[in-house]
């Protein structure tokens, strides 16, 4: 693999994430050495377009195509823009957009050419982080676990801790920040929940014309109906022992589920559903953790978050209160995972993803003037 000169130390990584809500392109600057958080630095997020959130939809589930090309022209164009304002930039970690995922089969796609952003930017380029753990098989999801046991580590925490990610898919990570190493035994285990906010914003667009439940309002005026959660928790992926990983639309049955309820109870009950599946998922925790950290657009949504409360055994809170960024924290995640990957350390190991042993993925692109 191709290898970037980064300094000795510290050095500061550009992450960007677009995740499964297809809400826009988060950037965020971690200062770090790969293993150790050192700081936090500028960050900045550009958002999409209707039309260029309709093309992206278009093109999700497919593996090729024009929609697919279409969609990869897209995401180029747009984090190339995203991430042209930062300056003094060592190395960027670009995730790019997933638009299958399917790791028990055809694998998984994020679209976008690390190698068009290092020659656009004039920085080296860590990109495709997932295919490299499907290969050697397991899941490619979640990748974030090693960042959060970083983050662990960084906020001084003495007891096991959960991150939980409530973007358009839910997933969890529980760390025992006890261990000396992500890696160690015990360290980690982290695996995907079940849908989150994509079902929920879904609903939204097509009934209300609306891109969330903005401060769960449409939920809290409606009831969940207990029949559809029921057959929503039959499904076998919640009995799966982790680490296990869902595609965004690996659910899609679900609006159909709620289709007769109104616009108040369907909403409710989405919302019930990926609670449920948290709560579901947190007894495959070890222990039950000191704390949940909630990290994405789902820790806005005051309803959420209550049935979260009153579903789990510890407390449930925004990451914020223990002095993170809900908002950046995955784009952080690839700023820290870009350096790993660039100096040769594991980015996935079997309690995280699944995969046979310890896995660095990832590609590296160097500008031309590098090459």
């Amino acid at each position: 693999m191709l290898k970037a000169k980064l300094k000795h130390g510290p050095v500061r990584a550009l992450g960007a994430m677009s995740g499964t809500s297809l809400d826009g392109v988060d950037c965020a600057i971690v200062l770090t050495d790969g293993q150790q958080i050192s700081g936090f630095g500028e960050h900045g997020y550009r958002a999409y377009s209707e039309s260029e959130r309709a093309r992206l939809n278009t093109a999700l589930g497919q593996w090729d195509g024009e929609e697919v090309e279409d969609a990869t022209d897209l995401v180029e164009a747009v984090h190339t823009e995203a991430l042209s304002g930062f300056e003094d930039i060592d190395l960027i970690g670009f995730h790019g957009q997933t638009l299958a995922h399917e790791p028990r089969g055809r694998g998984t796609l994020q679209v976008g050419d690390g190698q068009v952003l290092a020659n656009a930017l004039d920085v080296p380029v860590v990109w495709d982080f997932r295919s490299a753990d499907v290969e050697l098989g397991g899941e490619g999801a979640p990748l974030a676990p090693f960042f959060h046991f970083a983050c662990a580590k960084w906020i001084g925490a003495r007891e096991p801790v959960a991150f939980l990610n409530l973007g358009g898919v839910g997933n969890i990570t529980f760390v025992d920040p006890r261990k000396e190493k992500a890696e160690d035994a015990g360290a980690l285990l982290a695996f995907d929940t079940g849908p989150a906010n994509a079902p929920i914003n879904d609903l939204m667009r097509a009934r209300l014309g609306l891109d969330c439940d903005h401060d769960g309002a449409v939920a809290q005026k409606g009831e969940v109906e207990t029949g559809a959660l029921e057959l929503f928790l039959a499904e076998s992926y919640f009995s799966r022992v982790p680490p296990k990983s869902l595609d965004r639309n690996d659910f899609a049955e679900m609006v159909t589920l709620v289709g007769e309820l109104s616009d108040a109870d369907a909403a409710a009950t989405l919302t019930g559903m990926c609670a449920a599946a948290v709560a579901q998922g947190m007894e495959h925790c070890p222990e039950v953790p000191s704390r949940v950290l909630v990290t994405g657009g789902g820790r806005r949504n005051p309803v959420l978050m209550e049935m979260l409360s009153v579903s789990l055994d510890c407390p449930v809170v925004p990451i914020e209160e223990a002095g993170l960024d809900g908002d950046m924290l995955e784009a952080q995640a690839f700023a820290y995972l870009a350096v790993r990957v660039a100096r040769g350390l594991p980015t996935s190991c079997p309690t995280t993803t699944g995969v046979m042993a310890l896995v660095g993925g990832g590609v590296m692109s160097l500008p031309l003037s590098d090459d």
